[in-house]
């Protein structure tokens, strides 16, 4: 009988120890490819597998069940992970929930529907990311102006912009490389493309993209923009139906006085800026900081701001780190003007030295924006025909942990923004 409930005991007790889920740790000294672990949190979303972000804890870490093929998937990407029982993971969202806390659990419901805007043809630079998406394997649809013009954004729900120019200017690129075969070749192509669509210039081309997109937005979706991608979208969107093109553009002068015609009451994030008229500038206009700011690398840093967790779960979700600061790097539109984003506009990360905004987000309608200045987190200052990143050696990016915050955000069920 005593022996019998030695049994009874031993078995009870290795119930009690089985482990039942999955912690992926996302802080500086435990994980050792932050980046790879986003996808394996996607890729179980996308296997029906439940999962939640658990929100300040240890840098912003990932809770799953516990299954082998998901054990077999991290081992294979090489993401740490750690596996706990129930009661260990009891401990930890008990401690999550506590009031004295900065931290929250937040349900992760499915994995979302992602678009990247990109030409068809190879460009002569590289998009962030698109790196890191096919680096954390998280699977995504290439759409261009033909997609988006059709309605086709209806089936996603996130979408990336980055190196693109929408007010027809071919990225301010003419000064530096109207005599190249890529620059010429990308001239033809969008003439091409804005003629097959019905639009006799390519800027009122793509002014219609940047409608369609605002559109998408505005409905719902998610919209994560870098580089010139950012401001253009907005001069876009704010010159509608105003000429902004000089003649090695469009074929014909700009329209008189066109600045004081700017509505910006159409822009998603910026206010009362002012264009860039000389065609031979590489600027759109005074909403970056490139050429104003005076940072030397080594104390080119950002700071991400800190939100309570509990009450504004949103920007917590997009700043989710494993440092508050990060490093700087440069793009053809580095960073905002703080004084020109409109004050609905959240600004999470700014620089401590010229108080610039590096990283913002916003509200559309029923859908939400986010803004991120720069080209590339791990190339300081990327040239035109410069090789793409290779994430490999960059598997702890902070740069590119925020890029992929947003990738993951649309999968979180979502609670008001208090802030």
């Amino acid at each position: 009988m005593k022996q019998s409930l030695i049994y009874i005991v031993v078995f009870l007790m290795s119930i009690s120890a089985k482990a039942s889920f999955i912690l992926l740790p996302m802080d500086e000294t435990t994980q050792q490819n932050h980046l790879k672990a986003y996808g394996i949190t996607y890729w179980c979303l996308n296997k029906d597998y439940k999962a939640s972000w658990l929100l300040n804890y240890r840098g912003g870490s990932f809770l799953l069940p516990d299954a082998d093929e998901i054990r077999k998937e991290c081992k294979i990407r090489g993401v740490s992970f750690e596996v706990l029982s129930d009661s260990e993971q009891i401990a930890i969202l008990d401690e999550i929930s506590s009031p004295s806390q900065n931290m929250e659990s937040v349900i992760l419901e499915k994995a979302p529907k992602i678009a990247v805007y990109t030409p068809k043809g190879k460009q002569p630079w590289d998009d962030a990311v698109t790196l890191v998406l096919t680096y954390a394997e998280i699977p995504f649809t290439p759409i261009y102006d033909e997609e988006v013009l059709s309605d086709q954004l209806l089936l996603y729900d996130w979408l990336h912009l980055h190196h693109e120019d929408f007010t027809g200017q071919y990225g301010k690129f003419y000064a530096a490389y109207k005599n190249t075969p890529w620059y010429i070749e990308q001239k033809k192509d969008s003439e091409a493309l804005a003629t097959k669509l019905g639009y006799s210039k390519v800027s009122q081309e793509k002014g219609a993209v940047a409608k369609k997109i605002r559109d998408f937005v505005i409905g719902g979706g998610f919209m994560f923009a870098m580089c010139s991608a950012t401001d253009s979208f907005d001069i876009s969107l704010t010159a509608d139906g105003v000429d902004i093109c000089e003649a090695m553009f469009d074929g014909d002068a700009s329209e008189p006085n066109y600045q004081s015609k700017l509505n910006y009451g159409n822009s998603f994030a910026f206010k009362g800026f002012t264009l860039e008229r000389r065609p031979e500038q590489y600027e759109f206009s005074d909403i970056d900081m490139t050429t104003k700011r005076r940072i030397t690398p080594d104390k080119d840093y950002f700071t991400l701001m800190e939100y309570s967790a509990k009450w504004d779960p949103i920007p917590s979700m997009l700043c989710q780190n494993h440092t508050q600061l990060v490093k700087g790097f440069m793009g053809q539109t580095t960073s905002f003007d703080s004084a020109l984003i409109k004050s609905n506009v959240l600004i999470m990360g700014t620089c401590e030295f010229n108080g610039e905004a590096r990283y913002i987000h916003g509200e559309k309608g029923k859908g939400m924006f986010t803004f991120f200045g720069g080209h590339d987190p791990e190339d300081y200052q990327h040239q035109v025909g410069d090789p793409p990143t290779v994430l490999d050696l960059h598997p702890n990016s902070p740069g590119y942990r925020l890029i992929l915050n947003n990738v993951l955000f649309p999968a979180a069920k979502k609670k008001k923004l208090k802030t």
